[in-house]
């Protein structure tokens, strides 16, 4: 049982470290580290994302700015009180870490298999864009649950719009960072990311239809 869950959030990701281990927690007495991790677009941007790791996994590692790695685990979401509200964080936890020598194929990706829990909402960009935003709900051990923003492009959001609270999809993407600006008064606005996954192909489990985008798209404008 506890295999099949795990099996339903699986993430990939190679990149150069940009920040040294930083203390974030300690659990049963284990202590978790962030770094964060410049993985390349097929484009000349990258997404920078934060790896939440083990220090066992760092132990015996020279993890250091400016090192290649090779990350396996999952995309896990927890809840932060800041600015006066609830703020959904995301981090790539990790559950292998590995030094790589050589860049590798496909530097980004996630396998997802959960329920959507909010009602989709398409839009379009001023470029004219097709999107449709959705939150996925994705169970893990324990009676856990991670909360997930993803992105359907395309016909993939046409599709999604029509989806429902409770549907449960699979889908396969990549996990991408987004800057934007917040206004927090007339005189304060604040620089934060954003993380989503932007997905490539998706499959509903429920009506056994599948639908899927010829290419995954990249420079998003949100």
């Amino acid at each position: 049982m506890v295999d099949k869950v795990i099996e339903s959030n699986v993430v990939s990701v190679y990149g150069i470290v940009t920040s040294k281990p930083e203390f974030s927690h300690e659990m049963y007495g284990e202590g978790f580290y962030t770094i964060l991790l410049d993985v390349p677009r097929l484009s000349d941007t990258a997404d920078i994302l934060p790896i939440t790791v083990s220090e066992r996994l760092l132990a015996g590692q020279n993890i250091d700015i400016g090192s290649a790695i090779q990350i396996e685990g999952q995309l896990r979401s927890y809840n932060k009180y800041q600015d006066g509200s609830n703020k959904l964080i995301l981090t790539v936890f990790a559950r292998s870490l590995k030094t790589a020598d050589e860049e590798v194929k496909n530097p980004n990706q996630i396998y997802l298999d959960g329920f959507i829990c909010k009602n989709p909402v398409y839009r379009t960009t001023p470029f004219g864009r097709e999107i449709t935003d959705m939150l996925l709900a994705v169970n893990r051990p324990y009676n856990k649950s991670d909360y997930i923003p993803c992105i359907a492009w395309g016909r993939n959001a046409r599709y999604s719009e029509n989806l429902k609270v409770g549907d449960r999809i699979k889908i396969w993407g990549r996990i991408q960072s987004r800057v934007y600006q917040k206004k927090l008064s007339e005189d304060q606005i604040v620089t934060r990311t954003a993380y989503e996954v932007s997905i490539s192909k998706m499959e509903v489990n429920n009506e056994a239809e599948e639908a899927e985008e010829a290419s995954e798209p990249e420079n998003e404008e949100q």
